[in-house]
């Protein structure tokens, strides 16, 4: 994982946390998104989601929470595989941005699919939810050379 330099003191909202602590946090919420994708748990999802997201598909399709959330319960999408292959990430006070690269496999709206992805989210922090994910696009990558 590469990150831009960080450990400037952040005074945004009077928190006073350093951006390590912050990515160190975002790190692993990011990590609990992957674990939740991979099970399918609802539950995960539903904390680690903010109410508000959208999320853009490679297709250029919208996507809420709800819908994320519909398609995990309902079986609509499931994960065989989800393979990191690199992440990055930075962090600006309450605002983060985790940028997945990887391997993701399985089977979405009743048909199989497989491809390398890139994942690019935006994520919010508060101190009632943590780190919780506002914004969300997808895209293919080509076969690794």
């Amino acid at each position: 994982m590469t990150r831009p330099p960080a450990g400037r003191a952040d005074d945004q909202e009077g928190h006073g946390m350093r951006d390590t602590e912050r990515e160190a946090e975002l790190l692993d919420a990011e990590r609990r998104l992957q674990a939740a994708q991979r099970t399918s748990d609802v539950a995960a999802l539903d904390t680690l989601l903010d109410d508000r997201l959208i999320a853009i598909g490679p297709d250029g399709r919208t996507f809420t929470k709800e819908d994320d959330l519909t398609a995990h319960r309902t079986g609509g999408s499931v994960l065989d595989e989800l393979v990191e292959e690199g992440l990055e990430l930075v962090v600006a006070g309450t605002t983060g941005v985790t940028f997945f690269r990887g391997r993701v496999s399985g089977t979405s709206e009743g048909g199989p699919f497989a491809a390398r992805l890139r994942y690019t989210r935006t994520w919010l922090h508060d101190d009632e939810h943590g780190w919780r994910i506002l914004a969300a696009h997808l895209s293919i990558l080509p076969p690794p050379t």
